[in-house]
């Protein structure tokens, strides 16, 4: 049973844009699913994310340190950790580290 069509998204064919210092890809949106990567340089802060109404957001530090910033608490990724984001929490990231950190991202279901 074939349950899909195999896709390969190529890092040159991901949307690319900035949230302050942090470095955005995209590599799939549609109805089920979000996903993507973030990227910060040592000293490096992205931009407030204000939350998301319907979908849980997961964090996965593949590299690096990160800060990531909520509305009541500030906790510390280490590479290989990851952080479940509940709805409707404003978070963002901090690299206040002497590496660059990389994050993988996704949200589901997405925001409308």
């Amino acid at each position: 049973m074939i349950l899909g069509e195999i896709k390969i998204v190529r890092k040159e064919e991901a949307k690319e844009w900035h949230e302050d210092d942090e470095l955005c890809h995209l590599y799939r949106e549609d109805e089920s699913m979000v996903f993507g990567t973030s990227y910060l340089g040592p000293g490096e802060i992205g931009a407030v994310d204000p939350g998301h109404a319907r979908g849980k957001e997961v964090f996965f530090c593949a590299q690096g340190k990160v800060i990531v910033e909520f509305s009541k608490e500030k906790i510390e990724l280490n590479k290989g950790d990851a952080v479940i984001i509940p709805e409707n929490e404003p978070h963002k990231l901090i690299n206040k580290f002497n590496e660059p950190t990389f994050i993988v991202w996704s949200l589901a279901p997405p925001d409308k």
